[in-house]
């Protein structure tokens, strides 16, 4: 990431974890046609419901670990395999207590949590029976996101779609096996996610290992007192990061709920759309986070300027793109992931989609500047912008959805984009007015 050219090297790292993205959020997808399908629409929604839980744990764990990224991609940059091994072995221990803390707290927490969010009588029973199972997962998946986010930092972001498209296949395949044919109902579809998580994160982990053995830690490359504390900020910024977000999320969907069982189907079917759009924006925040860490690491922040404005310039032109696909195919894709002709249902998914999509111009360049704020080490500015989206989200949950119904919710994560993305660009714009003067001329 420190030679050559900084547009082919984004768009060539960009696309395999843009393919992985796509895979995951069509694994979402099809695992919720086959639940729609399969059994009934209490099912569909009960699973879409449970997921702002389990992604708010999951994103927590992927954020600690993007966070140990950072730090690695910012020592392979400088071209220090001791730090790298260090860093690596503090990464695994710490990933391994935060894990322990969350899936406890998980188990502990849950029925209340679920309570707490207005869950309608007739689809308690089945969240749980769900969530429980997929809770069961937290360490597979924080093995795979380990592995993963380790390899991306080190330059390698062609594994981990190929394990995660491994894992998507057999999931689909599984869920149709528990649930078509041995019919254990919407327990079948989580224990189908929790087998292809264990080999997901296994085969990743096992690669990783054997194919960069130079870089893993031996018994005497002990992580000292400063490594875990650099660690440990770093994976607590990442982490916080995505939590405060997705708690914005967890209140938003408190406020979903009470609009009625219906709603939540639509709510669901509209949001599996627009999370596969998002991927193809999102992701290249975590191409930046690679490309600046190790650009910082080698002291080529002239590199990071290019790479920032190639990186807004491309996520710019997709959403163009973009708002133009879901405008003419919303309708009859959201139609067809809630295997529903309700009428109702389509309409308030599609109206969802569209009014998102529209200020996707606004979300790409959150994500670049975010990711490229963290790889420089500016942690505070972008928690900032995250603890700004909580609490527009917690506005809209109380105010905007109760006043104007599920037009608020479609509106409630744009408004909060266009703030954050102005924040995100006073902080960039002063970090590199800051450092512009100390980089040396070429």
């Amino acid at each position: 990431m420190t030679q050559g050219s900084p547009f082919r090297l984004i768009i060539t790292f960009t696309i395999p974890i843009i393919l992985g993205n796509i895979f995951q959020q069509l694994y979402n997808i099809g695992d919720a046609k086959v639940v729609s399908y399969f059994l009934n629409e209490h099912a569909f929604a009960a699973v879409g419901m449970t997921a702002v839980i389990s992604n708010m744990l999951i994103n927590l764990i992927n954020g600690f670990t993007q966070g140990f990224g950072i730090l690695v991609a910012n020592a392979f940059g400088a071209r220090d395999t001791l730090r790298i091994r260090r860093y690596i072995r503090g990464a695994a221990i710490l990933t391994v207590l935060v894990v322990i803390v969350l899936t406890t707290l998980a188990f502990l927490f849950i029925r209340p949590v679920l309570s707490l969010l207005s869950t309608p009588d007739e689809l308690m029973d089945q969240a749980l029976s769900y969530v429980r199972i997929i809770l069961l997962g937290l360490p597979f998946s924080a093995l795979y996101n380990l592995s993963a986010n380790l390899l991306r930092s080190l330059g390698d972001s062609r594994t981990p779609l190929y394990c995660l498209i491994g894992s998507i296949i057999m999931n689909l395949l599984l869920d149709i096996l528990f649930i078509g044919v041995f019919h254990w109902g919407i327990e079948g579809a989580a224990i189908a996610t929790l087998i292809a998580m264990g080999v997901c994160g296994f085969i990743c982990f096992i690669y990783g290992y054997t194919h960069f053995r130079e870089y893993m830690p031996g018994w005497n490359d002990r992580a000292a007192k400063e490594d875990y504390q650099g660690l440990f900020i770093t994976g607590l910024s990442m982490g916080l990061m995505g939590c405060i977000v997705n708690i914005g999320t967890i209140i938003l969907q408190g406020a979903i709920n009470v609009l009625g069982s219906d709603t939540m189907s639509a709510h669901t079917a509209g949001r599996r759309l627009i999370d596969i759009l998002m991927s193809l924006i999102y992701t290249y925040g975590f191409t930046m986070t690679t490309y600046v860490s190790q650009n910082e690491g080698a002291g080529r922040r002239d590199r990071i300027r290019q790479g920032v404005r190639i990186a807004v310039l491309i996520v710019t032109v997709e959403s163009l793109v973009l708002i133009a696909f879901a405008f003419l195919f919303a309708q009859d894709i959201t139609a067809w992931i809630a295997s529903t002709e309700n009428t109702y249902i389509i309409d308030q998914a599609t109206l969802y989609v569209r009014v998102m999509i529209c200020f996707f111009p606004a979300l790409g360049p959150l994500f670049i500047l975010r990711c490229t704020l963290q790889g420089v080490g500016k942690k505070i500015i972008p928690l900032v912008s995250s603890v700004l989206e909580l609490s527009v989200k917690v506005i809209a949950a109380f105010f905007l959805v109760p006043g104007i119904g599920y037009l608020g919710v479609a509106l409630a994560e744009p408004i909060s984009w266009v703030l954050m993305t102005s924040i995100l660009s006073v902080g960039y714009v002063k970090w590199w007015r800051k450092v512009r003067d100390r980089i040396p001329a070429i």
